[in-house]
C-alpha cells in the first residue's frame, strides 16, 4: 500500500485504517483494473472508489440510479475539500455547462452521472473530450434481469464506456447478489475477467424464523408477539395498502401504539408517522416495501413479514432493517404455500420471460421458508456463500428436527440428473424419479431411462427436500448460466463412487402443522442482561425526555441502559462507568435512575458485583486539556488544528470524545462564523426530534438543504453539550 494512499485516507476521510476489503479494491483500481465489488450495505462500498478518483489523474465518472443519492454524496465530498459534481435531469443548461467547464478543465475528480443521462448524445460528445480516470458503475444489480431493481438502461453502459474512452478501467459495485446476477453483470459489462472482492452477508445478530400462517391464529399470534415486545421497536411488511390498513387497525384495536404507512397515504402523514417513529411515539410501524429505504433507526427490534415477500433479495433487505445498532433483532415471517399461488397469479399478464423469472425468485422464497436447515445457510447459500456449520441462532437450529437417512435419495438424484444430461429443472427431475408421465416425459423420451419411476415410493416433497439439501453441502450445484436448471458438482463423482451415510431433516409441512403447535414460546433466546430492569430504565429515559423535552437518545443510548441492566450500578461513581455515561450525565441526569436501579436491586434481592470491571471510559490526554483550553480562549477550531499538527476532522473526532464523555464546551464562537442562525434552528429542529445523532442520517434527512458533513458535526457538538452535559 502507498504511503500516500494512507494519508489522503486520514486527510481527506478522517480514517485511520481501511475497513474488510476495501484496501485490496483501492490498491486494485489504482493499478488500472477492472474491479468487481459486492459488499453489504454500511460496509463502505463509496470509499472504494472515492479515494482512488482523488489519487489518480483526471475525473472519474460515477454511473448512479439514484439522483437524490448522487447530490448526497457530492456535498459529503465537497465538504472534505474535493471537486465533485452531478449530472441528471435536475440540472438547468447554465448549471450543466458548468459541470461540464469545470470537468473539461482538469478540475473536478468525480462526476456523478445517471444513466439516462449518459445515454445523451451531447453527453457522449463532451465525455469524449475529458481526460477521464476509471468508471465506477453503483448499484450494478440494476444491469440484471434476476436484480430485484432491474433498469433497462443499465444494459446500455457497456456500448457508452467503449464510446467515451479506449480501455478505461471499470468498477462495479453493488450490495445485493446472488451468483446469477454477479454473472450477469460481469457478462454484460465484459468484465468476466475482473477481480471479485466479495464480503460476507452474514449478518449475525439477526435471529431467523418462519411460522404457519394458519387462518383466524395468525392475528392471535401477531398480537401475541408484539405484545411480548412492548415498548420495542419493530416494523410489520405485508404485500398490500389495504392489509397494511387492516393490521395497523387491528394492533390499535389491541392497545399496540402502531400506525400503517404506504405510499397511497399524503405525503404530510408519512413524514409524521415516520419521526413519531424514530421518536418512539409509535412503537410499530406496519408497511409496505415503501417504508425503511431512506430510514436508518438502530434500534428496530424485530421485522414481521405478514405476508410472505416476492424474493429472498427483498426479504434479506427487509430483515436486515432490524439490529443495525449491533444489538439482537428478531426476523420473523408467517408463512403458508397458498401466498406463493397468489404471487404467482398477479405475474400472469406480465411477459412470459420476466413471469417465468419471477416464478423461480418465489419457488426460492417457498424453500427458504419450508426448509427445515439452518436457515443462514439456506440464505447464504443463495448469495453464494458456503456456511459450514449451523448457526444456533435460528427456529431450526433451536428445534430438535425429524431426520431421515438420505444416502440411497441422493445416489438416484444424482443418476437422474446424469441421466438427463444437466439440462432439467429441480421439478423435472423430481417427476422423472417419481415416474410422473407428461408430455416431456414422452418428448424427451425420459420415460425409457433406467432411472424413471425408481423414487416413485416417496412423495415429491421428500425428493424436493433431498435436492435442496444435497445443493447445500455442495453434492450438486445450480446451474447458474440457466437459472433453475440442476447440475452435478465436483463432488458427485467422488460420492457415487465412495457413498457415506447422510442424515438429512424433513422440511416443515405447514398445512399439516397442528394448532397446539402454535403457541410455542416465542422469544427463546437468553438475553445476558436483566430484561425487566431494562424496561424499567427504558420507560423512565422516555419519562425524563419528555420532562426535558428532549429526544430518548440523548439521555442515554440503549447499550448504556443494556449495561446498566447487567452491572446493576448503584453508585454515582459506578454508573459514571457505564459505556457512554461518564460523571457529567451522571450529574445531569443520573439521579431518578440510581433511584430505580437501588430499589429494583432492593426489592429483587440481587447482589451487585461492585468490583466488576467495567471498560473505562479513558484519561484525559494532554491533548484533550490543550483543546479544552483553547476553546476556553475562543481559539478558532482552524487554528486548534493547525496548532496541535491535525486535521480538522481529527480535531472534531477529539472534541467529541470529550463531550460524550459528560464535560461542556462551548464552540458558539466558531458557529456564528460559518453559520446563520437560520440554519441553526433548522439543525436544531433536526436534532431535537431526530432517534439518534448519526451524522450519515443527518445528511439524508436533510439533502435538500444543501448541509455539508462538518457543518452537522460542528453542530451536534454544540446541541449534545448543551443539552446532555
Amino acid at each position: 500500500m502507498d504511503k500516500t494512499v494512507k494519508e489522503n485516507l486520514k486527510k481527506i476521510f478522517g480514517f485511520n485504517q481501511f475497513r474488510g476489503n476495501q484496501e485490496g479494491i483501492v490498491d486494485n483500481i489504482l493499478a488500472g483494473n477492472n474491479t468487481f465489488v459486492i459488499m453489504p450495505t454500511g460496509a463502505g462500498k463509496s470509499l472504494c472508489y472515492q479515494l482512488p478518483a482523488v489519487i489518480k489523474e483526471g475525473t472519474a465518472i460515477v454511473i448512479s440510479p439514484l439522483i437524490a443519492l448522487m447530490k448526497n454524496q457530492v456535498d459529503q465530498l465537497n465538504a472534505f475539500g474535493i471537486d465533485a459534481y452531478f449530472l441528471n435531469s435536475t440540472l438547468s443548461k447554465s448549471e450543466i455547462n458548468k459541470v461540464k467547464k469545470e470537468t473539461l478543465a482538469g478540475r473536478a475528480k468525480l462526476l456523478y452521472v445517471a444513466p439516462e443521462s449518459l445515454t445523451k448524445e451531447e453527453n457522449i460528445n463532451f465525455l469524449k473530450q475529458a481526460k477521464l480516470s476509471f468508471v465506477a458503475i453503483d448499484e450494478a444489480h440494476c444491469i440484471s434481469e434476476w436484480g430485484h431493481d432491474f433498469r433497462p438502461e443499465y444494459r446500455k453502459i457497456k456500448s457508452i464506456i467503449a464510446q467515451i474512452g479506449d480501455n478505461l478501467p471499470v468498477i462495479a459495485l453493488t450490495a445485493t447478489a446472488t451468483p446469477k446476477v454477479q454473472q450477469d453483470i460481469q457478462k454484460n459489462l465484459q468484465m468476466e475477467e475482473a477481480d471479485l472482492f466479495k464480503s460476507s452477508f452474514n449478518r449475525t445478530n439477526l435471529f431467523y424464523e418462519v411460522k404457519p400462517k394458519v387462518k383466524n391464529e395468525t392475528k392471535k399470534q401477531l398480537i401475541k408477539y408484539v405484545k411480548s415486545h412492548k415498548n420495542k421497536s419493530g416494523i410489520i411488511y405485508c404485500l398490500s395498502r389495504k392489509k397494511v390498513e387492516e393490521v395497523a387497525e387491528l394492533l390499535k384495536v389491541n392497545g399496540i401504539n402502531a400506525a400503517p404507512y404506504h405510499a397511497g397515504l399524503d405525503s404530510n402523514l408519512r413524514i409524521k408517522t415516520q419521526d413519531d417513529f424514530l421518536n418512539e411515539e409509535i412503537d410499530v410501524i406496519v408497511a409496505t416495501i415503501a417504508f425503511g429505504m431512506g430510514i436508518d433507526k438502530p434500534d428496530v427490534r424485530y421485522v414481521v413479514h405478514y405476508d410472505v415477500p416476492k424474493s429472498l433479495e427483498g426479504y434479506y433487505q427487509e430483515t436486515g432493517r432490524a439490529g443495525r445498532d449491533g444489538l439482537e433483532g428478531h426476523c420473523m415471517m408467517f408463512y403458508r404455500y397458498d401466498d406463493i399461488i397468489k404471487l404467482e397469479k398477479f405475474n400472469k399478464d406480465k411477459p412470459v420471460n420476466e413471469r417465468e423469472n419471477a416464478k423461480v425468485l418465489l419457488q426460492e422464497m417457498a424453500a427458504y421458508a419450508e426448509s427445515s436447515v439452518c436457515r443462514r445457510k439456506v440464505l447464504l447459500h443463495y448469495f453464494g456463500e458456503r456456511f459450514e456449520k449451523d448457526c444456533g441462532f435460528c427456529d431450526n437450529c433451536k428445534k430438535p428436527k425429524e431426520t431421515f437417512e438420505a444416502m440411497e435419495s441422493v445416489l438416484q438424484v444424482i443418476e437422474a440428473v446424469k441421466e438427463t444430461k444437466q439440462r432439467f429443472s429441480l421439478e423435472h427431475v423430481v417427476n422423472v424419479l417419481r415416474g410422473e408421465n407428461n408430455e416431456y416425459m414422452e418428448s424427451y423420451h425420459h420415460d425409457q431411462l433406467a432411472v424413471y419411476g425408481k423414487g416413485k415410493d416417496h412423495d415429491e416433497k421428500h425428493w424436493k427436500t433431498v435436492i435442496r439439501q444435497a445443493m447445500i453441502i455442495g453434492l450438486l450445484e445450480k446451474d447458474i448460466e440457466n437459472y433453475g436448471v440442476i447440475k452435478l458438482s465436483d463432488k458427485s463423482e467422488e460420492f457415487v463412487k465412495s457413498p457415506y451415510s447422510l442424515v438429512f431433516s424433513k422440511d416443515h409441512d405447514f398445512d399439516q402443522i397442528a394448532e397446539d403447535n402454535l403457541a410455542e414460546e416465542l422469544n427463546n433466546s437468553n438475553k445476558a442482561y436483566d430484561e425487566k430492569l431494562f424496561e424499567l430504565l427504558k420507560a423512565e429515559r422516555k419519562k425524563v425526555a419528555k420532562t426535558k423535552n428532549l429526544p430518548p437518545y440523548v439521555i442515554f443510548q440503549d447499550p448504556s441502559l443494556e449495561e446498566m441492566a447487567t452491572l446493576y450500578p448503584t453508585t454515582r461513581e459506578e454508573l459514571a462507568q457505564i459505556n457512554g455515561v461518564g460523571m457529567g450525565k451522571v450529574t445531569k441526569f443520573g439521579a431518578p435512575f440510581l433511584k430505580l436501579i437501588n430499589t429494583y436491586v432492593e426489592e429483587n434481592e440481587i447482589i451487585t458485583a461492585s468490583d466488576v470491571v467495567v471498560k473505562s471510559s479513558g484519561t484525559r490526554s494532554k491533548v484533550k486539556i490543550s483543546i479544552i483550553q483553547q476553546i476556553d480562549r475562543k481559539i478558532d477550531l482552524d487554528e486548534i488544528a493547525s496548532n496541535l499538527n491535525i486535521s480538522l476532522s481529527e480535531l472534531l473526532q477529539e472534541i467529541e470524545q470529550i463531550i460524550y464523555s459528560g464535560t461542556k464546551l462551548n464552540i458558539n464562537y466558531y458557529i456564528q462564523n460559518i453559520m446563520d442562525e437560520e440554519r441553526e434552528d433548522i439543525l436544531h429542529e433536526y436534532f431535537m426530534s431526530a432517534e439518534t445523532d448519526k451524522i450519515k442520517d443527518a445528511l439524508a434527512e436533510l439533502e435538500d438543504e444543501d448541509f455539508g458533513e462538518e457543518e452537522i458535526r460542528v453542530y451536534r457538538i454544540k446541541f449534545i453539550s448543551e443539552h446532555a452535559n
